[in-house]
């Protein structure tokens, strides 16, 4: 896909990936449409994007919209149309994780979980599929995780909801592919942001010790990443080599990577153990 003059709208537009991304489609000559839910947020993250432009003549247009409301989410995208033209390109970036074990997550972060994750997604998806069928052009991307296809200790909210938009994607991707639209879906791994810091601050013992052979990415990296696929047409994008050999792993050899997680968690208790015996 030719970036240059499309509209675009980004959800989760106001921080991380989906910042980052607005940011580089509007270098790229995009109008772009930037939604979040947080107003004031929304608001720097605008002028964040303007000053990205290729050129002043390029429109950015900043929406406060909760992505699980498929009301709200139908109004967004009429706006947009009506301001900025049809709509070439979904990039839906909105999610979040709070990582706890199963029986100890209070019960409505489930729901919240699938809210902005899964129906965060489908929604605006929604939205915008008929319109891009009925022109025979546009492209649909989402942002899943590795969590979408790793069953990762302590997300066993995240997980399911990320499960959940792989499972989207392929499907999209089947359906769509006769009308000539285009789809992706990113697994990210540890991205360096602000909901990031947050989910180190409160996992358990033994996510940290699962994701601390992981290192962090920064947003810009993933963006660039991301845009570079929808350019390209490509559907999945898992970015690092050990990512890419943990997708194929549990693909092939699923019992040497359970093995692998097992070894970890286990020793996150055998810890734990010997700190108990040592007090």
């Amino acid at each position: 896909m030719r970036i240059d003059g499309i509209t675009a709208i980004v959800t989760g537009g106001s921080s991380g990936i989906g910042l980052a991304t607005a940011e580089l489609l509007a270098a790229r000559g995009a109008n772009v449409a930037i939604i979040a839910r947080d107003p004031e947020r929304l608001e720097a993250a605008r002028e964040a994007v303007a000053c990205a432009r290729r050129a002043e003549s390029q429109h950015v247009l900043a929406i406060s919209c909760d992505v699980s409301d498929y009301e709200a989410v139908s109004e967004m995208v009429r706006r947009v149309e009506s301001e900025l033209g049809p709509v070439d390109l979904l990039m839906a970036c909105a999610g979040f994780c709070t990582p706890m074990r199963f029986t100890e997550l209070p019960i409505e972060e489930f729901q919240a979980h699938i809210d902005t994750n899964l129906l965060g997604v489908t929604y605006p998806a929604r939205a915008v599929a008929p319109g891009m069928m009925a022109r025979g052009r546009g492209h649909i991307a989402m942002v899943s995780s590795m969590g979408g296809f790793v069953g990762v200790y302590g997300y066993s909210a995240y997980s399911p909801a990320k499960f959940g938009v792989m499972g989207l994607a392929e499907v999209l991707r089947s359906e769509l592919k006769p009308y000539g639209i285009g789809v992706t879906v990113l697994c990210p791994p540890n991205v360096d942001t602000p909901g990031y810091a947050r989910e180190v601050s409160i996992e358990p013992a033994e996510t940290a010790k699962i994701n601390g052979g992981a290192k962090t990415v920064s947003p810009a990296e993933m963006a660039k990443r991301f845009v570079a696929a929808v350019e390209r047409n490509k559907y999945l994008v898992v970015p690092g080599l050990t990512n890419a050999i943990l997708y194929r792993l549990k693909g092939v050899l699923p019992e040497l990577f359970f093995a692998v997680f097992d070894g970890d968690i286990a020793s996150v208790g055998k810890q734990g153990k010997a700190v108990a015996d040592e007090s």
